[in-house]
Order: structure tokens, then C-alpha cells, then sequence
């Protein structure tokens, strides 16, 4: 009975209501996907809304300009005089190089380098052996020569006594010799005699004539005597002096600069013992640089003294300039200062840096280093704000400490200069002095 009735018509109420219901749920849920986000967002812009309405209004923030707090230093133009920073080598221009007046041994020395000497001390003693031997053969050298002056002035006088003994004689032999001849004339004498009368007075012409050379060669053997004698005089004196000379012994009051033997050396004719030097003779040679070389070259052809001064932990050392080298360079020229007070805390060789003071100038103002900007500005403070003053920079000036000697006429006394250096520094800038 129900095999013709098709299957689709008995489930039909059951796939309507499905249908229905899947088509319901869609709308609901794309409902909820537009009208939620749309609620939420109805919500806040009504909070917005209600929270700026019921804000209260803040007042505008107020632009405060700032004020630097500085300090400052007030302006006393006067006349100073500038420092010039030198480094200078001390050296002396006395300096004594002991050396051996003979070869000789070393017996003793008696300082060491660096000892402080005075005068007459006695430092390096050489053994006497080696001069007492050459002292005495000079000496007898001496008189020897002496004796023999002694020996010819006598020689003289018995060549004249001589001398006229035998002229006489001479004069006998030729009268002999006449009374021979007038006998040969007369034939009373014999021939031999007359040759013998001439052979004899002959000899005693000779003779004559060989005295009178002697006498007048005196005067030559004389001064050759003088000579030698005078020559071995001066050996004796150089030897004396070369054996005084044995004992070295400080010819001022110094400092032993370097000793070069010890006892038991042997040293030869010339060589160095020891140095030492004059500490009152102490100098310090330094280099001027090209831009003041003018500046000092005339202050001192005017006579003006020019000081300088280092400080040792010791004490302070006072220089003066004293002259200018004669010889200069394209980096400068050398000037020597000779040390006034604590010349005894300086050695030769050592390096010393000081502070030359050179001529004052007027109108100059101390204002410390950290004041000057670009080496030739600083700032002043008028009314509140800083004012920029162009400067002239006129070299170091030390007043307890080390400052800058500056000169402007738009610096006025009175005028307060700002010291404390502001990375900012211009012109216009609001600045307040502190105590």
C-alpha cells in the first residue's frame, strides 16, 4: 500500500525545520559579528566624551630662560710683567781637568764623585819616588853648570895673566933674535944660533896668538855656558813644579765632577785624574724662542736687569740673564743665566726649567687660563649677561699660581671678568655671579 508514496515527502517537515533553524542561527550570528564591536565602541567614545567633559584644565607651562652660575673676578689693570717659561742645561765655563804633570804611580786618592770640595783640599796624591830622582839629577845638572861658569870666569882671568907673560917673552925672543942677526953681520956669531933665536921666537908668537884666541873666545864659551845652565835651570824648575804638582789639591771651592784612577794606577804624562767645578761659577745656557728673541736682545742693550726663579723642594733658585750668545738659529738663541741663589742644588748637566721674568707691561690684567677662550677672548658680565671682550695675550704671569697677562681697552676697572669656563660661552648668555 505505501510502495508508490516517495520517501521525500515523509521527511519533508523535519528538513523545513532544519532549514529554518540553520537560516536563524546565520542571522543571529551575523548579528553579533557587527552590532558588538559597534557597542564597544559606542562605549569608550562616550566614556572619551564624559572624561573630557569632567577634566580639569591645566595651565600652560611657562618658558623659564636659564642663569648660569659663574664666578667672576673683578678687573685691576696695572703694570706687570710677564713670564716666559725656559728649560735651560746648567754648565760651567770653569772646570778643572786634573792631570798627571809626569808618569808616575797613583798612591792615594782621597774623594770620590760628587764629594763638595774647598780650596787647598788635597784630592789625589802621586808618588814622590818617581819625581825625587829626576829632581835631584836636574839639580846637580845645575850645579854642574854653575862650576863650570865659575871654572871659565877663572880660565879668563889666567888667559890674560897669561897673556902678558907671554908678550914679554915674545918681545925676549925677538930682541934675541935682532942681537943674533947684528953678530951674523959682523961675523961674530954663528948661523944655528940665529936660527934657533928665530925658531924660538916662532913658537912664542904661536903661542901669543893662541892665548889671544882664547881670550877672545871667552865671551862665546860664556854664553853657551849661560844657555846650558839657563836651560837646566828651567828642566830643575819644571821638575820642581811637575813634583808639586804630585799632590792635586782643589784650586777653589767646587764639586768633584768625575774621578778617573785609584790608588796603585800608573798613569802617563797628561792623563786625566779627576774633574771638578766651580760651583760659585754655575750657569744655565737656554734657548730664547724666535718671537722674544727682540724683546730681550733690547732690554739688555737698554740695561735692564731680567730675572728668573725655579722652585726645588729645597729652596728657589735665582737666575739673571747675564749675555746673549753670539750665534743664533732659525728656532732661536741661546742666552746664559748666571745662578744668584741655590747654585748649590744644581750639577752640571742637569736640565732646569724656570720662569724668566720679562719686561712689565702697562695696562695688563691676571685672569686665569680656563677664562680665555680661543687663546684670545674673554667674557665679562654686564647687567646679568656675558659680553665677549677680544683681548691681547701678553704671556704668563705667576701670583700663587700660573695665569695669563691679557691687555684691552674695552676693559675698564671695575669690570667683572667670568673665570668659570662655560662650554657654551657666548655672547647674550644669562649668567649670575655667585660669592
Amino acid at each position: 500500500m505505501y510502495a508508490d508514496v516517495p520517501t521525500c515527502v515523509i521527511v519533508d517537515p523535519l528538513v523545513t525545520q532544519y532549514r529554518a533553524y540553520t537560516a536563524v542561527n546565520f542571522v543571529l550570528a551575523s548579528t553579533r559579528r557587527v552590532v558588538l564591536p559597534v557597542a564597544v565602541l559606542a562605549v569608550g567614545v562616550g566614556a572619551f566624551a564624559y572624561l573630557k567633559s569632567t577634566a580639569r584644565e591645566q595651565p600652560a607651562a611657562e618658558i623659564r630662560e636659564r642663569v648660569w652660575r659663574v664666578e667672576a673676578q673683578q678687573v685691576e689693570p696695572r703694570t706687570r710683567a710677564p713670564t716666559l717659561v725656559l728649560y735651560g742645561q746648567v754648565e760651567t765655563p770653569k772646570r778643572l781637568k786634573a792631570a798627571a804633570p809626569a808618569d808616575a804611580v797613583v798612591a792615594d786618592v782621597r774623594v770620590r764623585e760628587g764629594d763638595r770640595v774647598v780650596k787647598d783640599k788635597v784630592l789625589v796624591r802621586l808618588d814622590e819616588r818617581d819625581f825625587l830622582p829626576r829632581l835631584r839629577q836636574a839639580r846637580a845638572e845645575v850645579d854642574e853648570l854653575r862650576a863650570q861658569l865659575v871654572s871659565e870666569d877663572n880660565r879668563y882671568r889666567s888667559d890674560q895673566d897669561a897673556l902678558r907673560h907671554e908678550e914679554e917673552l915674545l918681545a925676549l925672543a925677538r930682541a934675541e933674535v935682532k942681537r943674533n942677526q947684528a953678530l951674523q953681520e959682523r961675523k961674530l956669531g954663528a948661523e944655528s944660533a940665529l936660527d934657533r933665536a928665530r925658531q924660538e921666537a916662532a913658537r912664542q908668537a904661536l903661542t901669543v896668538t893662541s892665548r889671544r884666541y882664547g881670550i877672545d873666545d871667552h865671551r862665546a864659551r860664556l854664553e853657551q855656558l849661560k844657555a846650558r845652565l839657563e836651560r837646566a835651570e828651567a828642566r830643575l824648575q819644571e821638575t820642581e813644579l811637575a813634583y808639586e804638582r804630585s799632590i792635586v789639591r782643589a784650586p777653589y771651592d767646587g764639586v768633584v765632577a768625575a774621578v778617573a784612577v785609584t790608588a796603585g794606577d800608573r798613569v802617563k804624562q797628561s792623563e786625566i785624574l779627576l774633574e771638578m767645578y766651580s760651583v760659585g761659577d754655575l750657569e744655565v745656557r737656554a734657548r730664547i724662542p724666535a718671537p722674544h728673541q727682540e724683546e730681550l736682545l733690547r732690554a739688555k742693550s737698554e740695561g735692564k736687569r731680567l730675572s728668573g726663579s725655579a722652585q726645588r723642594v729645597a729652596g728657589t733658585i735665582t737666575l739673571y740673564l747675564d749675555r746673549i750668545s753670539g750665534q743664533a738659529s732659525s728656532s732661536g738663541i741661546d742666552a746664559l743665566f748666571r745662578i744668584g741663589r741655590g747654585a748649590e742644588l744644581l750639577r752640571t748637566g742637569q736640565v732646569l726649567r724656570f720662569q724668566l721674568q720679562r719686561p712689565p707691561q702697562d695696562n695688563a690684567v691676571a685672569v686665569p687660563y680656563q677664562a680665555v677662550y680661543g687663546g684670545n677672548r674673554i667674557y665679562k658680565l654686564v647687567e646679568g649677561r656675558l659680553q665677549g671682550v677680544r683681548v691681547q695675550p701678553l704671556g704668563s704671569y705667576f701670583d700663587g699660581e700660573e695665569k695669563l697677562l691679557v691687555r684691552s681697552e674695552a676693559l675698564r676697572p671695575g669690570d667683572r671678568i667670568v673665570i668659570t669656563h662655560l662650554p657654551n660661552a657666548i655672547s647674550g648668555l644669562r649668567a649670575e655671579a655667585v660669592p
